[in-house]
């Protein structure tokens, strides 16, 4: 699942993409996409509304639109968002997919969207679980105050860093990380690269984190993400060709699918284990 840099790499080039086009028309292929909406409304209440920004929230765009509207996209796992103009370059971010950007809509493609200059955005999801909710202010705010803290904003100080750690004392440090209703946009890789940096096992009990030592995850915490921000991910990126390549912070990370493999800081090996369902990459020698 594209995280907060993923994400957020996909905001800021869809603004230099499609900031202020508008909407001619919408084609839904399907429905449960789109709900609460029907498909009906759905693309009545969307054609002709113009693209006035684009705002990040956790993991999910939001596109404010004429018409106080806002279009809310969550890619979840495969979801994947192509932006194709009449010329020029393409723009992809999402769950890298098999196929070619030339041969689009493809049997993945669930969603299209048809901007007056001839340009369109395409929302492919292989497993569909992707969705997009068109909302008006209420709604909007109604749904996206359900994420916690967005872990690069002032709001998320070491001080309420501490706070959520110890109002779960028993729960283990990457339940807490990738909880959304605490902290917004932390996801497996981002995770377990914030745990390797802080030399903290991720199944280590909140309760046996010392302060000193939380202050150090809290500090790997935001420079791991600006890092992954700046190198424009690891699972989604900019694709001029469909070719399964991944964003420019894969280079830089030092445990997550590193199992086997000798660790960066003590060469030990690598290992990986499964918590609560999740892939979870650490090193027993260097990580206590």
């Amino acid at each position: 699942m594209p995280e907060l840099p993923e994400v957020e790499t996909l905001r800021r080039e869809l603004v230099s993409a499609i900031k202020n086009k508008t909407i001619r028309s919408a084609e839904i292929k399907v429905a449960k996409m789109v709900k609460p909406l029907s498909q009906t409304k759905f693309q009545q209440q969307i054609k002709n509304k113009k693209i006035l920004g684009i705002d990040r929230r956790a993991k999910v765009l939001i596109f404010k639109l004429s018409g106080d509207l806002f279009l809310i996209i969550h890619l979840k796992m495969s979801g994947q968002l192509i932006f194709q103009p009449k010329k020029g370059r393409v723009v992809v971010g999402g769950h890298p997919q098999s196929g070619g950007l030339d041969n689009l809509p493809n049997k993945f493609t669930h969603i299209i969207f048809d901007f007056t200059d001839g340009s369109k955005l395409y929302f492919n999801d292989m497993r569909k679980f992707g969705w997009m909710r068109l909302v008006d202010k209420s709604q909007a705010d109604e749904l996206l105050n359900n994420f916690g803290f967005e872990p690069l904003s002032k709001k998320f100080t070491l001080k309420r860093f501490q706070e959520i750690l110890d109002k779960y004392p028993n729960r283990k440090i990457k339940q807490i990380l990738l909880d959304q209703s605490l902290i917004a946009g932390i996801g497996n890789i981002y995770a377990d690269e914030s745990c390797f940096c802080a030399s903290i096992l991720p199944t280590r009990i909140v309760k046996k984190i010392k302060p000193a030592e939380a202050k150090i995850l809290y500090s790997c915490i935001i420079k791991i993400l600006k890092l992954a921000i700046f190198k424009k991910g690891t699972s989604a990126n900019t694709y001029v060709k469909l070719d399964g390549q991944q964003g420019g912070m894969m280079p830089f990370l030092k445990i997550y699918r590193k199992e086997g493999q000798k660790c960066k800081r003590c060469k030990a090996i690598v290992q990986k284990i499964k918590l609560n369902g999740r892939g979870t990459h650490f090193c027993k020698k260097c990580q206590k």
